[in-house]
């Protein structure tokens, strides 16, 4: 299930936007403003944000900005009253995937959606992901910098796509584990630790990648 974080300062419409899309087999959480969206945006894990241009707090083009520093993969779309075309270009600028004007039917995000997420999931797949001076290729499980080029085991690339996809978040011991070996277990545990070893010293050439534990609750990647 896509879990989907909903910027939307309309109680009614947010109400039935997320209604509806829970309808349709979407993890939804809802932020009331811009401000909220962005602590639920740094303590989940999500696969697209549907942002308010409007909102009280924080607006949503200064919303998008902060979750495109923060993981520029991130996908999201606009929702608008507003019919300006300055607006529409400021909005795909900042990269947004798509841009919905109010009123509009439900059937119609859905579909905008699942288009997004149907393109993002292959180009994240097939597309090799700079991270500062290295290159990851993960159909070919090659992690390259200017001096090494390492040849990653299948679960290596599945750990570091996985902290890639969820830069500077906090990232549970036990989502990692399910999300990478589709299990919580004690020695998988222990296994983990030992791939995340491996990682850092993959990485030690540049101290601006790091891996970070936070003690008795997980990890988190920056760069």
């Amino acid at each position: 299930m896509h879990k989907i974080l909903l910027a939307e300062d309309d109680l009614d419409l947010g109400g039935v936007f997320k209604q509806f899309l829970e309808l349709n087999d979407f993890d939804v959480i809802w932020a009331k403003d811009g401000e909220q969206a962005w602590d639920f945006f740094q303590k989940e894990t999500f696969q697209l944000c549907i942002l308010d241009v409007m909102m009280p707090k924080l607006d949503g083009f200064s919303l998008a900005k902060r979750i495109r520093e923060a993981n520029s993969n991130m996908p999201f779309l606009f929702l608008t009253a507003k019919k300006m075309k300055e607006d529409r270009i400021k909005g795909l600028k900042l990269g947004a995937d798509d841009y919905i004007i109010k009123p509009f039917e439900a059937d119609e995000l859905v579909l905008k959606i699942q288009n997004i997420l149907r393109r993002t999931t292959v180009e994240n797949v097939n597309e090799p992901v700079h991270i500062n001076d290295f290159v990851f290729d993960f159909d070919n499980l090659k992690l390259n910098s200017p001096n090494h080029a390492h040849q990653l085991t299948e679960k290596e690339a599945k750990l570091l796509r996985y902290f890639i996809q969820n830069k500077t978040k906090l990232l549970r011991r036990e989502d990692i584990l399910v999300e990478v070996w589709g299990e919580n277990d004690y020695f998988l545990g222990r296994s983990m630790d030992v791939f995340i070893s491996r990682l850092r010293k993959y990485f030690k050439e540049d101290e601006n990648i790091k891996f970070e534990t936070v003690r008795g609750v997980g990890f988190r990647f920056s760069c």
